[in-house]
């Protein structure tokens, strides 16, 4: 008969159903949705908002004198470093191919009372724990050569990435790596830490990018404010400062017509979208520009952290709305005080008449799988053999 078909299967695919195609989702983003969603009410006088950002700002920038003391201390260890690139000492057989510093000094983000400098040593050879020593000792020696007065308070410690050189006032941390193409021949009990070298690295592409593609104040002065939110607020712990960077990059310069947000509305947009989501599971988040494959930079951080990141800025997002910004940003914390804040979002509070009640956790970490008659004899076989 016509239209039967093979035996009745027509239309059956081989191989079993076709797999289903992972789409990541958009999370809402109000500022992106300007002609969708048109404004029905009178834009908001956020003068108040901006100028306690501001304030805040001044407050969270070292000071002039911190600022010299960091920047006297890296020139010093860079022009050493860079004149044993040159001119290697002799007797001398670890071999740098750069250095290059990192880190929020480098960004123009540093925060006040956090006086340290990165900067990354890239080696030309895998760098084993008794040459990183060695480096370091060589490099401190060199420095109290060339400044034996200034350089005589000057102390090194040793660490899991490298060295770090103290002064009286700052801080310079040298992170040690080698080129890429060594990564493979790493062994794990004679060379630094595999992971630790690749961060390392990964330091230097995310400087670089940063530099880049970053030349608004605003997204600096963001990064700063957000910085400070996570120093004071638990849920706030997992945004890492490079989550940090790119997050506030997006806030303030991806825009529909590429023009650059202003600082408080930068500021309630980070709020805005870390409360629909941007960082949860299956969203598209922010895309990692110095990673391949269009990786998502929130992808390494646990569930249970990305759901805590979205409920606390769900609770700050609100105080923010009916006016507690005062308290979000620390300006009515005491002087000195440098708990983390987590009333506002763990207590209910009152602002302007409104009571806030604090978001709760909605990812439960599924249970343990049951154990099979197989694991359960199994375990009881390995008990009798260790009584015997």
């Amino acid at each position: 008969m016509r239209g039967r078909g093979n035996g009745g299967r027509m239309g059956k695919r081989p191989g079993g159903p076709k797999p289903v195609t992972y789409v990541p989702r958009v999370p809402f983003d109000l500022t992106l949705c300007d002609e969708t969603f048109p404004k029905v009410t009178p834009a908001l006088n956020d003068d108040e908002l901006t100028q306690a950002i501001l304030k805040r700002n001044q407050m969270l920038t070292p000071s002039a004198a911190e600022q010299s003391a960091v920047l006297n201390l890296v020139t010093k260890v860079q022009s050493v470093i860079d004149n044993m690139i040159v001119a290697p000492p002799a007797n001398f057989d670890t071999l740098i191919e750069e250095v290059r510093q990192v880190g929020s000094h480098k960004k123009g983000t540093m925060m006040a009372g956090n006086n340290v400098a990165d900067m990354v040593i890239v080696l030309k050879t895998l760098p084993t724990v008794e040459a990183v020593q060695g480096l370091g000792s060589k490099i401190l020696e060199l420095l109290r050569v060339h400044d034996p007065k200034e350089s005589r308070v000057l102390t090194m410690q040793i660490t899991e990435s490298g060295f770090e050189f103290h002064s009286k006032a700052a801080v310079v941390r040298c992170l040690v790596a080698t080129l890429p193409s060594n990564l493979s021949n790493v062994e794990p009990n004679l060379h630094l830490d595999f992971k630790v070298m690749k961060q390392s690295l990964a330091a230097i592409r995310h400087t670089k990018w940063f530099e880049d593609n970053n030349a608004q104040s605003s997204v600096k002065v963001l990064i700063r404010i957000l910085k400070d939110l996570r120093n004071r607020f638990c849920g706030m712990e997992p945004l890492h400062p490079w989550l940090i960077d790119l997050l506030s990059n997006y806030c303030i310069l991806n825009t529909l017509d590429r023009q650059p947000l202003a600082i408080n509305v930068g500021f309630r947009r980070a709020l805005k979208v870390l409360a629909a989501g941007i960082f949860l599971p299956g969203s598209a988040g922010v895309s990692d520009p110095c990673e391949g494959g269009g990786m998502r930079a929130h992808v390494i951080i646990p569930l249970e952290d990305q759901d805590m990141m979205a409920y606390t800025a769900q609770t700050l997002l609100r105080v923010l709305a009916h006016g507690g910004f005062k308290n979000l940003l620390g300006l009515d914390a005491p002087a000195g005080r440098n708990k983390k804040q987590i009333s506002i979002t763990t207590e209910m509070s009152v602002w302007n008449g409104v009571v806030i009640t604090p978001s709760d956790k909605a990812y439960e970490n599924p249970p343990p799988e049951p154990k099979t008659d197989t694991e359960d004899k199994d375990e009881m076989d390995t008990e009798a053999t260790d009584k015997v």
